[in-house]
Order: structure tokens, then sequence, then C-alpha cells
């Protein structure tokens, strides 16, 4: 595939991130499925045929990016963020990448993990002759932003909001040339997005799905929700 991989995230740390997961679970669980959903985004870049992108959060995690990249990607850029929203580090990040003469790029982030191969390779396809695809998430938000020209301002949008995907549909719709939705998925934002995981993923076979799924019953066992059945 013709196209650059950019995986936007955080490091996983405790007390950093998914604040709402761990209104639930607690500071060290939630670190703990932080890390088992970025181990599902590596496995992706793991699979990508062309160059991959780390986008750290913070310029101070490069080296730590650039570590995970080397255990997982034979040609990788490390792009550290900027500070400020995520449509102003979107915009910063698509700018500094188009310098780099990288035209179609596929954005995801470290918590969808029901993406699959088939996902991408759709993706890839309709980026052929349309200048933004995306995959919307089932909460409202985005799982997947891919685009053959630079994103308009989407500084201003209202980013982690269930108005999220529809605004932004719309803006590109208002602002790009052709814009493809594909169908939904989902990303891990509360509690309830991660127990789905034991429905969603009990017949995925990628082993950092698997890791991901077995935690997930373990902690609703744990928790005394005796319908999971366990994979494998």
């Amino acid at each position: 595939m013709d196209a650059t991989l950019v995986l936007v995230h955080k490091k996983p740390e405790l007390g950093v991130g998914k604040q709402r997961l761990a209104a639930s679970f607690g500071p060290e669980l939630t670190l703990e499925i932080a890390q088992a959903l970025f181990e599902c985004a590596v496995e992706d870049a793991a699979e990508w045929p062309g160059l991959v992108v780390l986008a750290p959060a913070s310029q101070k995690d490069c080296y730590w990016a650039q570590l995970q990249a080397r255990r997982c990607c034979r040609n990788f850029m490390i792009v550290p963020q900027i500070s400020g929203n995520l449509g102003q580090r979107l915009n910063a990040l698509d700018l500094t990448l188009r310098r780099q003469k990288l035209k179609r790029l596929v954005y995801i982030g470290s918590d969808a993990p029901g993406l699959q191969k088939e996902d991408y390779v759709a993706v890839g396809q309709y980026l052929e002759r349309s200048d933004a695809v995306l995959i919307p998430a089932i909460d409202g938000g985005v799982v997947l932003m891919a685009n053959r020209c630079a994103w308009p301002d989407i500084s201003m949008l209202p980013w982690s909001t269930g108005q999220l995907g529809v605004s932004l549909v719309n803006q590109c719709k208002a602002e790009m040339g052709s814009v493809t939705v594909l169908q939904e998925n989902y990303d891990i934002d509360e509690s309830a997005d991660f127990f789905g995981l034991i429905h969603a993923l009990k017949d995925d076979g990628r082993p950092a799905r698997r890791a991901l799924h077995s935690l997930a019953c373990e902690t609703s066992l744990a928790m005394n929700n005796n319908d999971c059945n366990r994979h494998g």
C-alpha cells in the first residue's frame, strides 16, 4: 500500500490518559489496559507494508517511541505532537508530514482494537479516489482518519465528544473535494466499551487482541461478572 500509517498516541503511564476508565478501574488497571491497547496498535503497525510514523504526545517520549517502532517496523519515523487540542495537533502533524513529501496518510489512535486488515485495505482503495476517508466510532467519535490532501482547520471541532464524528464529516465534505465514510467501528473510552471486548474479540486470533480479550475476561471475572466465556 502506497500510504503512510500514522499512530497518534500517548505513552502508557500511570495516571495519564483514559480517565473515564480510571474512574471505574483505578490507575493501575487502567495502565494495564492502556498498554494492552497500545500493543494492538503496534500489531497493526507491524503488518503495515509501507512507512509507519509514531507520533507520541510529547517530545520527551520520542526515545521510548523509537524503541517501540524498532521492535515492529522496518521503515519508520518518529514525529512528536505539538501541544494543544487534538485538532491542533493533527493539523500540525499533517503539515509536518506533507513537508516530508508524504501524501497519503492514514491516522489511527491506540484505542481501536476492532480495526481489521480488511478495514485498512478498504481505506487504501477509497483513498485512491477520495480526498478523505473516515471510519466513525459507534460512540460518535472517529476511529480512523485518512487523507490525500491537507486537512482543513479542524482545531475548533468538538473533540472528545459524541458530536465529533458528524462535525468532522461535515467539515471535510464542506472543505475537501471528496469524502468517503466507511462503516463505523468502536474505540475504548468507557468501562462498558472495555467489557464489550469479551464478545467483540472472542474469535480474533491476533496475539495482542487475544491478550486484550483475556484481560477483559479476567477483569470481568474479578468483578463477579460471570457471563464471560473465555477465549481459547
